[in-house]
Order: C-alpha cells, then structure tokens, then sequence
C-alpha cells in the first residue's frame, strides 16, 4: 500500500472541494446568474406607498449588479414600520425587470410592502389573514406591487409567465405578490 504525503493529500482534497460544491450551490445562485447575464442595463422605478419615496435607479449594467444602487433599493424596501433594512434578492429586481419589460410600461412600481422584520410580520399574522408566519419577505425574497397603467390581472400574468417564483394576486387590494421561492401561485 503506497502512502501519500499530506501535501498531496490536502492539495487533492482542496481541488475537490469546489467540484463537490458547486452542484450544491448552483440551484441557489442559479436564477439570479442566468436572467442578469449579457449586454444590458437593467433599471427599476419604485414609488412606495407608504412613505411616498421615489426612486429611479440602474441596479445592474452588463451582466454586474451595481452595489450603491443596491444599497439604495434596500433602504427604499426597508420595513417602513420599524425602519429595518434588509438586503433584496437581486433575483428579485430581476423579474420585477422583466415583467416592466413584458408589460411594455415604463411607470414605476408602487410597493405596498417590501422587507418585513420578524416583529412587523408576527403583528401583521396576528392581526390580519393570509400572513405567513414564515414569509419570504422576512428574507428579501418578496414584495407587494401595482404598476400604474397595468390591470392587476395582466401584472399577475407577467409574472406568472416567468415561472421564476411565486406569485399571488389580490385583485379586492389591487396588488400581486412576487417571490423567489419555489413557483407557485395562489
């Protein structure tokens, strides 16, 4: 029986490593790799509802999230009750992006709810229905929309047409949920 040398076994140990764990990574990063890839640059227009706060930005120039512009989103999608920030899921920006895009409009998306902090959601599951205890707007994964000049229902298909994520369409409160957890629709 031949022995290596501990060398050589840490430095085939640390070639694996990656190889290991790339197919255990990928799902995760995947979505957001594959739709902000290319020659483009990607812009969002916001105006929350609560606050009254606009903002017109470019997030992501060729294929690269920009980080100061990121930093702006967060703070807009702060939870307004408490003033927490939380970083956004860039994927997120990305179908909010595409589905301004499908819809043809130009107009800024009117957020009704982005970030929500542990405290702010466990008040809003007590107090009104249909709050998830473990919402993805706990994790920046998720956000509340309209978008001026396009009907609830054709914002709700666009999103749906992405088969990115999830999506739930309140017509009676004239908004739709985008996540990007698994796809699903309600």
């Amino acid at each position: 029986m031949k022995l290596i040398s501990r060398r050589r076994y840490l430095t085939t140990a640390m070639t694996l490593v990656p190889i290991v764990a790339l197919p255990l990574l990928a799902p995760k990063f995947a979505r957001a790799a594959t739709i902000a890839t290319g020659n483009d640059v990607r812009t969002l227009g916001f105006f929350h509802t609560h606050t009254s706060e606009k903002l017109d930005i470019v997030y992501s120039d060729n294929g690269h999230y920009l980080p100061d512009a990121l930093q702006e989103i967060n703070h807009l999608l702060r939870d307004f009750r408490s003033g927490d920030i939380h970083v956004i899921d860039p994927a997120l920006l990305d179908m909010l992006h595409q589905v301004r895009v499908s819809t043809g409009s130009k107009a800024r998306f009117e957020v009704i709810s982005g970030y929500r902090s542990p405290a702010t959601n466990a008040m809003l599951a007590r107090t009104r229905g249909g709050v998830a205890d473990h919402s993805l707007h706990l994790n920046g994964q998720a956000i509340d929309v309209r978008l001026p000049g396009v009907a609830t229902q054709q914002l709700q298909r666009a999103a749906l047409a992405l088969n990115a994520g999830g999506v739930g369409y309140y017509p009676a409160s004239d908004f739709v949920h985008i996540d990007t957890g698994r796809v699903r629709r309600w």
